[in-house]
């Protein structure tokens, strides 16, 4: 996913639609930013761990977790492709896309795509009332939660790495263990490597082994 805006002039999702354009991008506030280059294989693994873990969670519940590819559409000039979201208002969900705001959106980050995540999505979706916006860096190994709070605004974040664990503040039941989504837990104890065979028979000689 590039930064890099197309254009100057004000796009609507209507245009987008009109021009039946193949590559993937996203509007906002007019501006379209492109989709590419892919997400990497890291970036795509931790997608899929967020994904899985809400899919678990939410299946029977009235909330739905969704993840990308899938038009969010904020109004006429924002549309976004979160990389993880729930909706839990049924009427926002259409059989083309997602009207309206997600109550919880979790983007991963690239590097093409950290600064717009971390700037341009976090003032969007703060605008468009979105309760909870997790950033998370598969290249830092953190997690940054942000809570809406009654006046509107973020506020700071509460930060997280890749060693905690982390409940979402609007389901609090939903719990995030970062060993797993990074893979961690493998790297936690290294198992020392066997001794030479020659230093292994003085060690038996001497009644050691």
């Amino acid at each position: 996913m590039g930064n890099t805006a197309k254009q100057k002039k004000p796009y609507t999702y209507q245009e987008y639609q009109q021009d039946l354009v193949d590559e993937r991008m996203e509007i906002i506030d007019g501006t379209v930013y492109d989709m590419s280059p892919s997400p990497s294989v890291k970036h795509q693994k931790v997608v899929l761990a967020f994904g899985n873990i809400m899919y678990g969670f939410f299946k029977g519940k009235e909330c739905t977790p969704f993840i990308a590819p899938m038009d969010v559409v904020l109004d006429d000039i924002n549309v976004v492709e979160p990389d993880v979201f729930v909706v839990c208002d049924r009427s926002k969900i259409t059989e083309a896309n997602i009207k309206g705001a997600p109550d919880l959106i979790i983007e991963v980050l690239s590097p093409s795509t950290s600064l717009k995540d971390r700037r341009e999505k976090k003032w969007l979706y703060r605008q468009h009332g979105v309760r909870e916006y997790i950033i998370v860096s598969p290249m830092d190994e953190t997690a940054d939660r942000f809570f809406l709070k009654p006046d509107g605004s973020y506020g700071e974040s509460d930060i997280f790495g890749w060693h905690e664990s982390f409940a979402s503040r609007i389901f609090p039941d939903l719990i995030f263990d970062l060993r797993i989504i990074f893979e961690k837990e493998a790297e936690e104890v290294v198992a020392e490597p066997p001794p030479p065979e020659w230093i292994a028979e003085k060690l038996k000689q001497s009644g050691v082994l």
